[in-house]
Order: structure tokens, then sequence, then C-alpha cells
């Protein structure tokens, strides 16, 4: 007999979580931390190791104070869906359904509005340019995301240092949100 929810994946911390049904009481944040920490920018077409996880944070401490925790959380999805390179994820049928499904579990799970800010989606796409410039071979071509930069400066942290950064963060949001 097959579960209705469909298959379900199994987290490094041996947590049971459904990616095409997620519920948000099934969203802990050390999974997420852990998973982002383990998973390079850019497939891995980078210079060095560089996490999704160590992006969060930098995004997050770059954006204003009302969107850190959403900054902090805009790659929630991936913990779960993995880091797609931004051209192939139109042509991944069920993708964008399957990310949004998990990103509306985030949001519910940790208080956060639905619709991630703008400001928060201007800051992913900006922050590209301090990656590519720090992180990535020449281009051969502009890229077509080419946006002003933020000025981060990338750590190349390992997972460890990049998961501790990330929950560190996480709570001191959280606690500050909760005041």
């Amino acid at each position: 007999m097959t579960d209705s929810r469909g298959d379900w994946i199994q987290t490094a911390l041996g947590r049971q979580f459904w990616p095409i049904d997620p519920r948000a009481d099934e969203v802990f944040i050390d999974d997420i931390a852990h998973a982002l920490s383990m998973l390079c920018r850019f497939g891995g077409h980078c210079l060095r190791f560089y996490s999704v996880a160590e992006h969060s944070v930098l995004l997050s401490r770059a954006a204003a104070p009302e969107h850190k925790l959403w900054a902090l959380l805009h790659d929630a999805s991936e913990a779960y869906l993995v880091d797609v390179p931004r051209p192939l994820k139109p042509f991944l049928a069920g993708y964008k359904e399957a990310e949004d499904k998990i990103m509306r579990a985030v949001c519910e799970r940790f208080g956060l509005d639905a619709d991630m800010p703008t400001a928060v989606k201007e800051f992913d796409g900006r922050i590209l340019f301090d990656e590519r410039t720090q992180n990535m071979a020449t281009a051969p071509v502009r890229w077509s995301t080419d946006a002003a930069p933020i000025g981060v400066t990338l750590q190349y942290w390992t997972p460890l240092v990049a998961r501790a950064n990330f929950l560190s963060d996480f709570r001191y949001l959280t606690e500050d949100r909760a005041a």
C-alpha cells in the first residue's frame, strides 16, 4: 500500500521528511542548517567550497533588520530539494511547486510572511555578483543576473563552521523577534 503523502527522505539527524507533502511541524532548523552547510553553491562549479548556509548567513547579515530572518531562511527548501542552479530550475517539472510547498511550511514553522520580501529577492540576485567575482573563473560573457554587488566577503567556511554560524544567527534573530 502506498502512503498518500508519497515517499520520504531521511534527514541527517534521522527524521522523516516528505518533500512533496511537507508539514510545518516536520521542519527543524538543525536539519536545515546541517543540509545547507553541506551543499555547495553553483552546483559545485566554483573555485572553492562555498556552502548555501554561508550564502544565507552573508545575505542575512547584509539585509535590513526587518528582513534578516527571511534572508537567512530564503533557501531553506534546498535543505530538502538540493541547490539547483537558477538556469535549470524552470525546466524541472514540479520543482517550483515542491519548493513553494516547502517554503510555505518553513514560513509557517518560523512565523514568516508567506511571500519573500522584494528586498530579499533583490539582495539574493545582487549577491551573485559578489560570489561570482570572488569564487568563480572569469566569465566568458556577462551574466544575465549581473547587478550591483552587496559588498560581502566570502569566508569559505567549512560545513561545521557554516552550520554553527547559521544556527547562531537563527537563535539570535528568533530570540530578538520573541522579545
